[in-house]
């Protein structure tokens, strides 16, 4: 009767049009006041419980704040500029460069829709005006911005993390192998589209060309090698890299990039000036700069724009993480496990229909929400089989990155329709053919663990050794 009335209330509340996160607070409280002895004091402090129990969930608003200075900062552009000067000059180079461009702004925002907005809306625009198809280049913007949540860090492997109880740094690392085989597999796809409809090339720039705009683009990508590096290397928690993420972002848009800021346009160096002269002048600008920096109405409006998504989130995870309490409390997980394991599947049946129940909750659900109440659900089950915890966490983020493609809840689609100008419908045809790409990832990735795994044991071997 419990487990009943829960997820009778959840789903009458979504086919009402309520939002995800009040619908799962609602139908939690609900079932909690009418099945169990716990007041509204009570549940009020399970609500604060599910976000300060979980060091791991501190990380999501650093890494947006992240994200969101090197969005606004200018990171992006310089990106872009540097994968065409790697790949541009082959057959549909362009379109290879906005996925290499995806994967670099991947590994350092966290965001499957903020990599979107960043790339596609300088390079959709771009390749149409070089001569790609504008539905070819929304389908693979659209397509390759999904890598956001795969490529490390990313926010759903946190929330994976959490509420599963595995190490984050663990799924960073499973993370890091199938993002660039994705990114692979949709620049091959990409060529062999590009040499049948003869799409165009660029002129290759030379190698000058390439060093200066790797040293232009060497703000945001050693952000990667900070992050990352300090993560793999236990030099730093996922949380405490985040936080570093956050200041260095700030940092790189303010005063090295200068795209924000009260140093805004301001060039490193005047013409004529001695180095001499120009250091002075720059240190004396930056000291003036940085308390100035703190309260400038450009820094504050992303300081601002990162609190209201992180909020958001954070409000999602804290009613998903309630209504897991109830799950678990009813032990709904575990009836659910023992039945399974009684029907006796098998774990490759057992990951079928794992990956069929996802691919439709994803069309329905925001990720963080799907993994907050399925996670519980799977895990213990996964455990019985003998699947790893962290292959699949895998599996469920790509999943997770198929459900960003997958209407009516899709966000990578509107986000795409927003950039374009185009309906839902036209963005949706555009991304169909790729999301057969996407697919046949999932398949390889649920199929053979050791994508996943690889890593993750080659790098504990290692700390073995050592």
């Amino acid at each position: 009767m419990t487990t009943a009335t829960l997820f009778i209330l959840l789903f009458g509340c979504m086919l009402l049009g309520m939002p995800i996160a009040l619908a799962l607070g609602f139908s939690s409280i609900v079932t909690i006041l009418l099945f169990s002895n716990d007041s509204l004091a009570s549940i009020a402090l399970k609500l604060i419980e599910a976000l300060s129990g979980h060091y791991t969930l501190l990380a999501i608003p650093f890494f947006i704040l992240s994200s969101a200075f090197l969005s606004t900062g200018g990171v992006a552009k310089r990106l872009i500029r540097f994968a065409i000067g790697l790949v541009g000059h082959i057959r549909g180079g362009l379109a290879m460069a906005s996925v290499v461009a995806c994967m670099l702004f991947a590994a350092v925002s966290g965001s499957s829709p903020a990599t979107v907005a960043a790339i596609g809306t300088i390079v959709i625009a771009g390749m149409v005006k070089a001569g790609y198809p504008k539905q070819f280049a929304a389908g693979v913007i659209t397509n390759a911005g999904t890598l956001g949540i795969l490529i490390p860090p990313s926010i759903v492997m946190l929330v994976y993390a959490a509420a599963t109880e595995v190490s984050a740094a663990r799924m960073f690392m499973a993370g890091f192998l199938p993002g660039l085989m994705m990114g692979l597999l949709l620049m091959i796809a990409i060529y062999v589209v590009a040499r049948v409809r003869d799409l165009p090339s660029q002129p290759w720039p030379g190698l000058g060309e390439v060093a200066r705009a790797g040293f232009s683009a060497s703000g945001g990508i050693m952000l990667i090698v900070i992050v990352l590096g300090s993560i793999y290397g236990g030099i730093a928690s996922p949380t405490e890299a985040a936080a570093v993420s956050a200041v260095y972002a700030f940092l790189v848009s303010v005063i090295g990039y200068r795209d924000m800021g009260p140093l805004k346009d301001r060039p490193w160096r005047e013409a004529g000036e001695g180095v001499g002269a120009m250091l002075l002048r720059n240190a004396w600008q930056v000291l003036l700069a940085l308390p100035q920096s703190l309260v400038h109405p450009e820094v504050r409006k992303v300081v601002l724009d990162g609190a209201k998504v992180s909020i958001m989130l954070l409000f999602i995870i804290a009613n998903a993480m309630l209504f897991a309490h109830v799950l678990t409390t009813e032990r709904i997980p575990h009836q659910i496990a023992e039945t399974i394991v009684h029907w006796g599947l098998q774990p490759w049946m057992f990951l079928v229909v794992v990956n069929l129940l996802l691919l439709a909750a994803g069309n329905f659900m925001e990720p963080s929400a799907i993994l907050l109440i399925m996670a519980p659900i799977l895990f213990p089950i996964a455990m019985q089989l003998g699947i790893d915890p962290i292959h699949l966490g895998i599996v469920m983020v790509v999943n997770m990155e198929i459900g960003m493609l997958t209407p009516p809840v899709g966000l990578n689609l509107f986000v795409t329709a927003g950039i374009t100008g185009e309906r839902i419908g036209w963005v949706i045809r555009s991304v169909l053919p790729w999301m057969l790409l996407m697919l046949f990832f999932l398949l390889l990735i649920t199929y053979i663990p050791q994508i996943s795994l690889f890593l993750p044991e080659y790098l504990d071997r290692l700390r073995g050794y050592s």
